[in-house]
């Protein structure tokens, strides 16, 4: 039975993951720790889980996109994480590829 609420927020999920990265990359050009980079995106527009976003992080920094440091200025230990120098070329790689499939979908989408 087609359940169109079920398959937009299934397609709409698959979309979203997909520019996860690209958003995530795109905020680390400054260092941050986790919570301030959620708190970063969702200024911005992006809600993004915690739980979502660590595990993000971890594969990114595994990939050498990132580098993360722990720093002790609170009373706690932060990981905070900020684009390499590797993490730097990716980010403008797929900067362009975003912005030219956008352009395409976009133009696909003007000829209805």
């Amino acid at each position: 039975m087609f359940n169109k609420e079920e398959i937009l927020k299934n397609l709409r999920l698959e979309l979203r993951k997909g520019s996860l990265v690209l958003a995530v990359l795109s905020q680390l050009k400054d260092k941050h720790y986790g919570y301030s980079l959620v708190e970063t995106l969702k200024s911005k527009g992006l809600d993004i889980d915690q739980n979502t976003l660590y595990p993000l992080l971890r594969r990114l920094n595994n990939q050498e996109l990132l580098v993360s440091t722990w720093e002790v200025t609170e009373p706690r230990p932060r990981k905070y994480y900020e684009l390499s120098e590797n993490g730097k070329i990716i980010l403008k790689e797929l900067s362009i590829d975003f912005i030219k499939n956008n352009n395409l979908i976009i133009k696909m989408l003007k000829e209805d």
